[in-house]
């Protein structure tokens, strides 16, 4: 049965997913099942989509309970799920509006035409170039593309926008010099590379750098799609940081497995999109706010502590492997350089029943933040045994 599903995958689908060798069907929780029954521990969440696992109940119950009340409405019409979603993301961040799309890249989208309509707004043609870091990543559509920092992105699907620059993360005199270089309305940042290697931000550079942007009346956008609902040990790894950014863009994990996303404003820009300057179909479908609004209560503060503790038990345990060359990241966004062959691993993983990703060289590991202990301790044992075999 399997064969036929990959067969029929590489004649209809366009292959630009280097799939691995598992056509999973169904599950609970953290544990999945393919289509013929094998089990695996899946410690990638659909690279950071599923915080509390498949099919989790409570997400389950507020989705099937708002699909039997309204599916979808146009947003010229307000809808109840939309606004309380909202004004708990406020209240949880201090932020003062949200505008709620499909995807991390929209978010980001939406982001970019903001801080260059903000600069527009105060300063004028020309003052539009965004700053982000070398090794980004902020989406697939040719704006967030042009906007990440891998000439690996570059390569093929020219000509990009104009108006992106890239500082060398963890150096403030290179954000400067292009700041001094360039007219400049924005610096976007993860705090936490994923893509680009699980790398986390030093705290002094990011400091440095959100302190000069407001300086400059140059905004400062956070990338949480990734980082954000949980996943680095608080509600929005910006928290971590103790700065308070001017945008935040979020996505992944706020659906809980259905597509949905939030750009963030703060009260400096809070009112920077007006009538007719953005908008979104499907962005805040009701059916997916509700589901949203099941993942956001429930990320409080006993579960970020769990999440750390996770986090940290998972470091340690791959930091004492004879084939690991260190273990980076932050809660339980993890990233592990080998002094083996990563593809190797990566196939072992899933062959002994673990599911793990990779990103940028490194094995990276994105467990639901509510795994189980033992299931967690069993999923790490099956992957140091992979790393440090012969």
């Amino acid at each position: 049965m399997a064969m036929d599903f990959k067969a029929a995958d590489k004649e209809y689908i366009v292959n630009v997913y280097n799939r691995m060798d598992a056509v999973l069907d169904h599950g609970k929780g953290s544990v999945l099942y393919d289509v013929n029954g094998k089990e695996y521990i899946d410690l990638s969440a659909g690279i950071a989509v599923n915080v509390f696992g498949v099919c989790d109940d409570v997400w389950k119950d507020a989705v099937m309970a708002q699909l039997n009340k309204l599916s979808h409405i146009s947003n010229v019409f307000y809808t109840e799920p939309q606004v309380i979603l909202a004004k708990m993301l406020c209240e949880k961040t201090g932020m003062k509006k949200v505008f709620f799309s499909n995807s991390g890249a929209e978010s980001n989208e939406c982001a970019i035409k903001a801080a260059r309509k903000y600069s527009h707004d105060k300063y004028g043609d020309g003052r539009y170039t965004i700053i982000t870091l070398k090794n980004s990543f902020h989406g697939r559509t040719m704006a967030t593309l042009t906007a990440c920092g891998q000439d690996s992105l570059h390569e093929d699907f020219g000509p990009f926008l104009d108006g992106f620059v890239y500082a060398e993360a963890d150096n403030f005199e290179s954000v400067k010099a292009l700041a001094e270089e360039n007219n400049v309305c924005a610096v976007m940042m993860e705090l936490v590379q994923g893509e680009g290697g699980v790398h986390p931000l030093d705290p002094a550079f990011v400091r440095a750098v959100v302190d000069y942007a407001h300086e400059k009346d140059i905004l400062v956008i956070i990338d949480e799609v990734q980082t954000g609902n949980g996943r680095t040990g608080a509600l929005y790894a910006y928290m971590n940081y103790s700065i308070h950014p001017d945008i935040v863009t979020t996505a992944k994990a706020i659906g809980g497995g259905l597509p949905f996303a939030a750009t963030m404003f703060a009260d400096s820009c809070q009112y920077t999109l007006t009538d007719h300057t953005h908008g979104s179909t499907f962005g805040g479908n009701p059916i997916c706010a509700a589901g949203a609004i099941s993942i956001i209560e429930r990320l409080d503060d006993a579960l970020m502590a769990e999440v750390r503790e996770k986090g940290a038990y998972i470091k340690a345990e791959l930091e004492g492997c004879q084939n690991v060359e260190f273990v980076s990241g932050m809660g339980l966004m993890i990233g592990v350089k080998l002094k083996k062959d990563l593809g190797t691993v990566v196939k072992e993983c899933v062959d002994k029943g673990v599911l793990v990703l990779t990103a940028n060289g490194l094995l990276r590991l994105l467990p639901p933040l509510n795994i189980p202990w033992d299931v967690l301790k069993k999923a790490v044992a099956i992957v140091k045994d992979v790393i440090d075999a012969e």
